[in-house]
């Protein structure tokens, strides 16, 4: 783990893609938040939060999504949970029975700081910790994203990089501020809310091969 903050001025240029319109993305997020809306709560600096939040010393409003399914529910749902002797997972029922997945695409082409490659980190002065360490640092993943936001990449509408529980897929970050246009408009396929008997079963379905399960409903479990 780098133990180290980001130096003052870049050592060189990111390197930018553009996501096309049109590019099919799923998003996991509060069943009570418009699936194309931006989350315009700052995270914690230094305690609670997601990777590429934004804080009180840089606010912005962002949202994440996966470039498939397995990815958006597997960043959302997966994270820092460990299997049992049997090597099976179990999601509690706070972490999803109150959200939902939409089905998405990219309204307008949206260029974003490439983090795919070693190249691309070492570019942003980084390494793989950047888009794989666990949640305990990731204070410090939010300080080095202001950074390439603000003295990197002005430009740079998001972030994109492996989703490190789905990693044959990519997940992105998007910023508000930098979004002139909604980059997000919905399929016109009907949302899954996790918190439904056949959200839930749906949900099951993407997890097995992931080997987790939601954990039964009260009346579910044997006494």
């Amino acid at each position: 783990m780098p133990k180290y903050p980001p130096p003052e001025t870049p050592s060189g240029e990111p390197n930018r893609v553009t996501l096309p319109a049109g590019t099919p993305v799923y998003r996991v997020h509060g069943s009570h938040r418009d699936a194309t809306g931006f989350n315009p709560r700052p995270a914690h600096a230094f305690y609670f939060g997601g990777r590429f939040d934004s804080t009180t010393y840089e606010k912005y409003g962002y949202l994440y999504v996966g470039f498939g399914v397995g990815a958006a529910v597997c960043e959302a749902l997966l994270r820092s949970i460990p299997f049992d002797g049997d090597g099976m997972r179990l999601l509690q029922r706070e972490a999803f029975e109150r959200r939902s997945l939409s089905f998405l695409r990219l309204a307008t082409d949206v260029d974003v700081v490439s983090l795919m490659s070693g190249r691309d980190l070492t570019a942003v002065a980084q390494d793989t910790w950047l888009v794989h360490t666990e949640g305990a640092d990731y204070p410090q993943t939010r300080d080095w994203g202001h950074w390439i936001r603000r003295t990197v990449a002005p430009w740079a509408q998001g972030f994109v990089w492996p989703s490190k529980r789905e990693p044959a897929d990519r997940v992105a970050v998007l910023f508000e501020d930098r979004c002139g246009e909604p980059p997000l408009e919905p399929t016109g396929a009907p949302r899954i809310d996790f918190g439904t008997e056949e959200g839930e079963r749906w949900l099951n379905a993407v997890l097995a091969p992931y080997r987790t399960q939601a954990a039964p409903r009260p009346h579910e479990r044997i006494l």
